[in-house]
């Protein structure tokens, strides 16, 4: 696509204008962009977050239904077409570009802070039962409910795509419920690409902060924006040479690598931490996110003056569905030749038991310390979020050696998660096209590290996380809406036929033609 047809795309052309204007006004006013940012905030965790919390609680009712359904033997391509990647590559590749950056900065500091400001009132911060309570509601943040979003946006897409031979755009998902006006299918996608947009900002930003806070805690380097928005123009200049390679060299490659680095971390932590401690506490706090899965789903605090939940709960499902458009298509991108069932299954369930596993080993490690050798990580954690996982390394042999790998393990994943970021952004305002061009991506590039540094330098972690939450809203309509758009496709679509109900077919025909005999 030329200069000249680019102009004329409506939505590139008006996505990339407010994107831009955003992170100029930001770059000009940080101070009045983070007091906005705050005021936003504040009140839509307030005033939206029931929405939040039953929108997403619908979704994985629903999704197991068409799992468990007759549309689940429907194929995402032709109906003898195997799947394009390897089952190592395909979780891989979901791994690096769902969540990985994101598990990475929480697996020690979610349980931490929880466990040093418990979630309920009545349960003493610092002791057995707020470890317990840390523990499970980690495995709920990290569970089914955020990967139902991406299962939900990525299901529709591939069976468009895969299908129906259509772009994976989310209007064109949503013509059976709004129609192909295309006033609606442009303001639809341009909300879509404005949601993504600041959902990988928040995940770049949150990467960078680790990255900061883990050079402050190994060299003394001062954590300052300085530091951050350097280390920012590092990750931009290495993603934009990898997306330059394609989806099967670049980010297929780095998706392997950072899932065997990530095992490899897993191993080390589980062999020289309490092994034991943590095969226990893996399998309890499973337990309890079963058993206390609707109540934590459907939690508030009404009835008493609180922000834990739309601190933690809603702050999750929100960056969740920020950027379930680009974490949903490149699911979708990579999971052709799969079926309705295996997708929902493998997409819901997989990824989930790897974050869980890893929370167990990393936040079962930092707690155990603290419960059993009182080395005070929690409260380093209160004081420091990004330090969360390098407070950990400290305790463990090889310190300075682990601390040097993770931060080249969050590096890949940054790049991965912002390289494949661009390749979405960049088929999302080019019509859906698998193959944008180079010039597309690279002003997806540079706008994404812009709009990642503005919000870094207006406000840090606070404005990261308004980011996500602002753009959500909207986007959850449109989620509910693809829960009808899914329903309406696939009750015209023809379904394959059963081994079981061939067999029988044939059993019939075979009693017939001795009838006739």
């Amino acid at each position: 696509m030329n200069q000249k047809n680019l102009l004329k795309n409506v939505v590139f052309s008006v996505s990339a204008v407010i994107i831009a204007v955003l992170a100029i006004l930001g770059a000009v006013m940080p101070g009045a962009f983070g007091e906005v940012a705050g005021h936003l905030y504040r009140f839509t965790t307030t005033n939206f977050g029931w929405f939040y919390l039953l929108s997403i609680f619908a979704i994985i009712i629903f999704l197991i239904w068409v799992a468990a359904s007759k549309y689940g033997t429907i194929r995402l391509g032709g109906e003898k077409e195997k799947p394009e990647y390897p089952f190592f590559t395909w979780i891989g590749m979901l791994f690096s570009a769902g969540f990985g950056v994101g598990l990475v900065f929480w697996g020690v500091a979610e349980p931490m802070s929880h466990f040093f400001k418990t979630p309920f009132a009545g349960v003493e911060a610092q002791g057995v039962d707020a470890a317990r309570v840390a523990m499970g509601y980690s495995f709920f943040h990290w569970g089914i409910s955020q990967w139902s979003v991406f299962a939900l946006v990525g299901l529709v897409i591939a069976f468009l795509q895969f299908r129906k031979n259509k772009n994976g755009l989310v209007s064109t998902a949503l013509e059976p419920v709004t129609g192909s006006r295309p006033a609606v299918r442009n303001s639809i996608d341009i909300l879509a690409v404005i949601a993504t947009v600041m959902g990988i900002a928040t995940s770049i930003g949150l990467g960078v902060l680790q990255m900061s806070g883990g050079l402050n805690t190994i060299t003394g380097i001062r954590n300052g924006v300085g530091l951050q928005l350097g280390i920012l123009a590092i990750i931009f200049v290495a993603y934009m040479i990898s997306t330059t390679t394609g989806l099967d060299k670049g980010i297929k490659y780095l998706s392997n690598l950072n899932l065997a680095m990530a095992l490899i971390f897993l191993l080390f932590v589980f062999v020289t931490g309490p092994s034991v401690f943590i095969l226990e506490t893996f399998t309890m706090a499973l337990g309890d996110y079963i058993s206390n899965f609707v109540s934590y789903s459907l939690r508030l605090q009404p009835y008493a003056e609180g922000t834990w939940v739309r601190e933690w709960t809603i702050f999750y499902w929100a960056w969740a569905i920020a950027w379930s458009p680009y974490v949903g298509a490149f699911v979708a991108r990579v999971s052709r030749g799969r079926t309705v069932r295996e997708f929902i299954v493998g997409v819901m369930v997989v990824p989930p038991l790897i974050a869980c596993l890893w929370i167990a080993v990393f936040g079962g490690t930092a707690l155990w310390y603290d419960l059993h050798e009182n080395t005070g990580i929690a409260a380093a954690v209160n004081a420091d979020v990004t330090s969360a996982l390098f407070q950990l390394f400290n305790q463990l042999p090889f310190s300075s050696v682990m601390n040097v790998l993770a931060i080249i393990l969050i590096l890949t994943f940054l790049v991965t998660s912002a390289d494949s970021a661009t390749y979405i952004l960049s088929s999302m305002t080019t019509f859906g096209s698998l193959n944008p061009s180079l010039m597309v991506k690279i002003v997806w590039g540079t706008l994404m590290a812009g709009i990642a540094g503005v919000l870094l330098y207006a406000g840090g972690l606070e404005a990261l996380q308004t980011a996500s939450l602002i753009a959500a809203l909207p986007f959850t309509v449109l989620l509910l809406l693809l829960i009808v758009a899914v329903v309406r496709l696939m009750a015209h679509e023809p379904l394959p036929v059963r081994k079981a109900d061939l067999k029988r077919f044939r059993r019939l025909e075979e009693a017939a033609n001795k009838g006739r005999k």
